[in-house]
C-alpha cells in the first residue's frame, strides 16, 4: 500500500520530532502493510514550517539510509504538503517546495475551514502549467462538508484528492466519516493517507482498509496504490 500523506520526515513541521521516533512510526506502518511512503512535511510559507527543500533531502537521505539499515523494505520518496500559496510555482522554481517523488504532482493543503480567496482559480493555472493538484484531505475541511458540490466542482476541473484513512475510522469526527464516505461511493478518491504525526495505535489503518474493501471490492487496489507516473 501506498502512503500519500506522511509527515515521519523528522525535526521539519509538527510531525516527528527525532529520527529514532521516524523509525518507529515507519516500523509500525509496515507492519499494516504500508511499502512505499511519500514523506510531506508541511510548507506554510512566511512560518516557521518553511523548511527548504535542501534541508528536507538531507533529512530524508538520513532516513532512507537508515531504513535500509534495518531492511525495513519500505520504498520512500519526498515531497511537501504545500498550503495553499499564489506563488507555488515560484517556490518550485526557487527550491523551496516539492512535488512528490519525481513527478508533477502536487500536494496542496486548503486552511481547515475550506476557504481561500480564488483557490480554484490557483488550481486550474497548475493544472494549465502542467502540474497534477492533490488536494489534500478535502474531507476534514468545513465548508467541503458543508457544501459537498464544493468536492464536485474540483473534480470537474481535474484537481484530485487524497483522503485520510482516519476518517473511515472517526478520527477526524463524524462530518468528515459521512464527507469521504459519499466520495468513496461517487468513486472521487484518488489515493489515501496516513496523515501520521506521532507514534500512535496503527491497528486503525488496519480497520480502515477492512472498511475499504467492503466499499471498494475488486477495485481496492486502485486507491490503496494509485499510479502516479502515468
Amino acid at each position: 500500500m501506498i502512503d500519500l500523506h506522511n509527515h515521519c520526515l523528522p525535526g521539519v513541521d509538527d510531525g516527528s520530532r527525532t529520527f529514532e521516533e521516524s523509525l518507529e512510526i515507519i516500523r509500525g506502518l509496515k507492519e499494516q502493510g504500508i511499502t512505499e511512503i511519500y514523506l510531506t512535511p508541511h510548507y506554510i510559507n512566511g512560518t516557521a514550517q518553511d523548511s527548504p527543500r535542501f534541508e528536507n533531502t538531507n533529512r530524508y537521505n538520513f532516513l532512507r539510509a537508515s531504513a535500509r539499515h534495518e531492511h525495513l523494505g519500505i520504498t520512500f520518496h519526498l515531497g511537501n504538503e504545500i498550503y495553499i500559496d499564489r506563488d507555488i510555482e515560484k517556490l518550485i522554481r526557487f527550491g523551496k517546495v516539492k512535488p512528490l517523488g519525481e513527478t508533477k504532482y502536487l500536494l496542496i493543503e486548503l486552511p481547515m475551514s475550506g476557504n481561500y480567496p480564488d483557490y480554484e482559480g490557483i488550481f486550474l493555472q497548475l493544472i494549465r502549467d502542467g502540474y497534477k493538484v492533490i488536494l489534500a484531505h478535502p474531507e476534514r475541511y468545513i465548508s467541503f462538508q458543508k457544501d459537498y458540490n464544493r468536492i464536485l466542482e474540483l473534480n470537474s476541473l481535474g484537481v484530485l484528492f487524497q483522503c485520510n484513512l482516519g476518517s473511515l475510522v472517526d478520527q477526524y469526527g463524524k462530518e468528515a466519516r459521512k464527507t469521504i464516505l459519499k466520495m468513496i461511493k461517487d468513486n472521487l478518491i484518488f489515493g489515501f493517507g496516513t496523515d501520521i504525526h506521532r507514534v500512535r495505535d496503527f491497528s486503525e489503518i488496519k480497520k480502515a482498509i477492512a472498511i475499504l474493501e467492503k466499499h471498494y471490492g475488486d477495485d481496492l487496489e486502485r486507491v490503496l496504490n494509485p499510479n502516479l507516473l502515468s
